[in-house]
């Protein structure tokens, strides 16, 4: 594995607080707060959620002690939710059972993704969630995607407001999302082998549409990919994607901040606001022992995600002021359960599928 060390560098990713957009109708600080969210989604794709007058700290560590308990169980114990009981997609994951980029991921979970009608286990990602036996377990993580999910829309508006969305627009994007195809993992982590060829979670992008990690206190483990795009970002290198990334940028480390979660969005933002917000690359270099609880917040499963009239607006706008007479390129629309149901087909080394980690 490359010298993570020299790879990274010390930066600082904007701290938001959602307090805001938690009261109903005007609220001095919400130009503001959606006006940071703006700014951290066009720069970095990542940022930090404040949530101290959202989350009580106690249910987060709660959630972690469950984690710790059920990845302490026998091995025959945690196989009787395994993936291979259910769609592929649903339940627990063996150490190095992940794939990522062609390589083994260091480190077991638990997937649950959002209750469907009729629900088929023959059929990707359309089966039940299997949940652990451990006392409480079921009752305090549905409690958990509850919040997550009023979190998702909360930080859903509020970034409608920073690109400048009318009233009918935020509407018809909140349509887009209030039947959210979410996904929640619960990640445990053993230390990452010096030697190890791989990493304990290798570089991706997030699918969706935004993602709100629960992190545990360890430093350094969280490394998002920074190049510092701008309003308008057209760049052809003719190198691929990944080497691409790895001359024009720098490795950061995103480490867990007290009463905090850490938020990025996903590609569906990307389309949604054609490539004003680029999804960033993150990886996890875990040299700790413990666990991780990603939030997914997605769209809709049979939503249509095209680019967005206001993120437009802000182009055309920005290509006016610089004198740019080429016309944009805009993203080819998608439906999101397609796009989904083809990236989780590569994330196992059974051939079935998964959603990356955090």
């Amino acid at each position: 594995m490359e010298d993570v060390k020299q790879a990274t560098r010390l930066a600082a990713l904007p701290v938001i607080s959602v307090e805001p957009f938690l009261h109903p109708g005007s609220h001095p600080g919400k130009l503001s707060t959606a006006a940071a969210l703006h700014a951290a989604c066009s720069q970095y794709g990542f940022f930090y959620l404040d949530l101290t007058s959202y989350v009580d700290p106690s249910e987060a560590e709660e959630l972690t002690r469950l984690a710790r308990e059920f990845f302490a169980l026998p091995q025959e114990e945690k196989d009787k939710i395994s993936l291979s009981r259910e769609d592929g997609a649903r339940g627990y994951a063996r150490l190095k059972e992940n794939v990522t980029n062609g390589k083994a991921d260091n480190h077991e979970g638990i997937d649950f993704y959002r209750p469907v009608d009729n629900p088929d286990r023959t059929k990707p990602v359309w089966g039940e969630n299997q949940w652990p036996a451990v006392p409480g377990f079921k009752e305090k993580y549905e409690a958990w995607v509850e919040k997550m999910q009023k979190l998702g829309m909360i930080v859903m508006e509020a970034m409608a407001t920073g690109l400048g969305m009318s009233p009918d627009e935020w509407a018809q994007l909140r349509n887009k999302v209030d039947e959210s195809f979410w996904v929640m993992r619960v990640i445990g982590y053993p230390p990452l082998p010096n030697d190890y060829d791989g990493f304990s979670c290798g570089a991706h992008k997030d699918y969706g549409c935004l993602t709100f990690l629960y992190a545990d206190p360890t430093p350094g483990a969280l490394q998002v990919y920074i190049n510092q795009p701008g309003l308008v970002v057209e760049t052809d290198s003719g190198l691929p994607a990944e080497r691409a990334v790895e001359e024009e940028g720098c490795w950061i480390n995103a480490d867990p901040i007290p009463g905090s979660v850490v938020c990025n969005i996903g590609e569906m933002w990307e389309v949604w606001t054609n490539g004003l917000y680029k999804s960033t690359l993150h990886r996890v270099v875990h040299k700790g022992s413990n666990y991780r609880i990603p939030f997914f917040f997605e769209p809709n499963f049979h939503a249509r995600i095209e680019p967005l009239p206001a993120a437009l607006r802000l182009q055309e706008e920005d290509r006016r002021v610089r004198g740019i007479d080429k016309p944009v390129k805009i993203y080819t629309p998608l439906v999101y359960g397609d796009f989904l149901l083809k990236k989780v087909g590569s994330n196992f080394d059974t051939g079935k599928g998964r959603y990356d980690a955090d």
